[in-house]
């Protein structure tokens, strides 16, 4: 799998509750990337947990063919894991879509 890392960022030291949810969207007509990320403060981090822990992590997302199609890579950090996953535009649904949802719109200015 290839795709966006998370920042160089330094690791959450011990017992912080750090996460970090990186969403890079590439593809389309113009073929430009856009970036969403989120670092929630530790009292928002359970319901973000949550989000991303109903993500189906280890299935393969197929991609149905076609051009100038989406692909949208979402890594997430929590303290218990480092998870990555590319979701081709057909397969963004269901709890892929609310954490992309709700890292776009926790990062609109």
């Amino acid at each position: 799998m290839s795709g966006p890392d998370l920042p160089n960022e330094p690791a959450p030291a011990e017992g912080e509750q750090s996460i970090v949810i990186l969403v890079v969207r590439t593809g389309g007509i113009a073929g430009i990337a856009r970036r969403w990320k989120v670092e929630p403060a530790a009292e928002d981090a359970e319901g973000w947990i949550e989000l991303i822990d109903r993500c189906p992590w280890d299935q393969e997302c197929p991609a149905q063919p076609g051009a100038d199609r989406y692909v949208w890579s979402i890594r997430a950090r929590t303290p218990e894991a480092k998870r990555e996953q590319d979701v081709p535009e057909s397969a963004l649904d269901g709890p892929w879509r609310r954490l992309v949802e709700a890292v776009r719109a926790a990062s609109a200015p």
